[in-house]
């Protein structure tokens, strides 16, 4: 799972974290008021951990569920939380596989020793 410790997040990390190109964010900053970065003095945008969970729900509907914008900004609005909640079982199952794909490895090489 993710560790979204930093206070601010530059929109290069936010696109490769997402792995979309920056000028989705930006489209997606355009469609969803939700999403608020602030902006330092120079304008360059600052995304919050909260925007960040914003954009992977977002990213989850768009890219992942494969729904269109109008359908994406329905199911953003009327559930938000659950999508949140699913996304992050998702990332826990994640984890926990990767965890047992090196358990995995390591045991086997012990049975080929």
């Amino acid at each position: 799972m993710e560790d979204f410790s930093k206070k601010y997040y530059r929109i290069r990390d936010v696109a490769d974290f997402l792995g979309v190109p920056q000028a989705t964010i930006r489209y997606w900053e355009t469609e969803f008021p939700e999403i608020s970065p602030g902006r330092t003095a120079t304008g360059i945008r600052q995304y919050s951990p909260s925007d960040l969970e914003t954009l992977r729900i977002i990213h989850y509907l768009i890219k992942i569920k494969g729904l269109k914008m109008d359908a994406a900004k329905a199911q953003f609005r009327k559930n938000r939380n659950n999508i949140s909640k699913k996304l992050k079982v998702i990332s826990e199952l994640q984890d926990l596989r990767s965890e047992l794909e090196v358990m995995l490895m390591s045991l086997t090489k012990r049975r080929q020793s």
